[in-house]
């Protein structure tokens, strides 16, 4: 259905249900494009609430794209600290440097220049030209998708693949509100049309909902398969100091500090000292305090005071793994 009926609803339920969001203030075009970047950067793998704080720390220290393609990566990994994935952050930065020297500091607007830009895909590509140029795109993250494929009652693999619902998502029509459309589907998703429980007595088109009308909401989820992975990490301590290196080896937490590390391929015993998951990845974590300096010693290597470590530029699983020993 491509009439006005669903844009008409949704906006209207968004115009007095949409909650305010430190992105969404009224600001100039130039800096509502700065913070719909750096917004929809924070966003990726990462829930609003947790975001909010720190974009708005984010924006208070770096304010504008010239001031970002200048900052240092030390200060960005530490405005960013907590958040993980730090590849975006640094993708951030070069992105910031593209647009200064190739975009006369500002946002692209249009599809292929945005995609060409480190650390931006086809979601934040869409969602880029739809908030911040209000341009009639529909950025399908997990919520739009999610109200799609109950507004369609999608069941199958291949109705519920990204392509798909890519072709599937005109039917959610249009608007010259774009920017609002956008964020209203978002909303509508994340607040209505919840994973679990939808709040169906509240929705704006549940009369229109094919899962409504069935009673039927939940669908086939294509789920990573959590990877279980073994590790051995190494603890160094001299004069209240303790060894770290800079993680070149593996592809998370890449060239951050983090203990020494070596990854043992499906050990059949092990006695597993700690637990992290990260993305979908089960590390099962086993410390050891050897002796030897000089197996970790290298030039990738530092050492870090106990009492700095809080404070230190650190990702937080270096710092979880440091709680840990604190108590042990």
């Amino acid at each position: 259905m491509k009439d006005q009926f669903l844009t008409k609803k949704i906006l209207n339920w968004y115009d007095l249900n949409k909650r305010s969001l430190p992105w969404r203030k009224n600001v100039l075009s130039a800096k509502k494009q700065y913070f719909t970047l750096v917004s929809e950067f924070m966003l990726q793998q990462t829930q609003v609430a947790t975001v909010i704080p720190y974009f708005k720390r984010f924006i208070k220290e770096i304010p504008n794209l010239n001031s970002l393609a200048k900052t240092s990566d030390k200060k960005l990994l530490k405005l960013w600290e907590g958040l993980g994935y730090y590849s975006r952050v640094k993708n951030l930065k070069k992105t910031a440097q593209i647009l200064k020297k190739n975009f006369q500091g500002k946002l692209p607007n249009n599809f292929e220049d945005l995609i060409s830009l480190p650390g931006i895909g086809n979601y934040t590509a869409n969602a880029i030209l739809a908030i911040a140029f209000n341009k009639p795109y529909i950025p399908l993250d997990g919520n739009v998708e999610r109200v799609l494929k109950r507004y369609l009652f999608l069941k199958e693999n291949k109705e519920i693949s990204k392509e798909y619902l890519s072709k599937k998502k005109s039917i959610l029509g249009s608007s010259i509100r774009s920017s609002d459309y956008a964020q209203a589907l978002m909303e509508l998703g994340a607040l209505i049309c919840k994973p679990i429980n939808p709040l169906c007595s509240k929705c704006p088109i549940s009369n229109k909902c094919k899962s409504f009308k069935k009673r039927e909401f939940n669908f086939i989820k294509n789920r990573k398969k959590n990877l279980d992975k073994y590790f051995i990490l190494s603890v160094y301590k001299k004069d209240k100091k303790y060894l770290l290196v800079k993680n070149t080896k593996f592809k998370f937490l890449k060239n951050l500090g983090i203990f020494p590390m070596q990854e043992l391929m499906k050990p059949k015993k092990f006695k597993k000292t700690l637990n992290f998951k990260m993305s979908n990845m089960n590390m099962n974590i086993k410390i050891e305090y050897p002796k030897d300096i000089r197996e970790a010693s290298s030039f990738y290597s530092y050492w870090v005071d106990q009492k700095k470590i809080r404070n230190s530029m650190l990702p937080t699983f270096t710092k979880k793994v440091f709680k840990y020993l604190e108590s042990h």
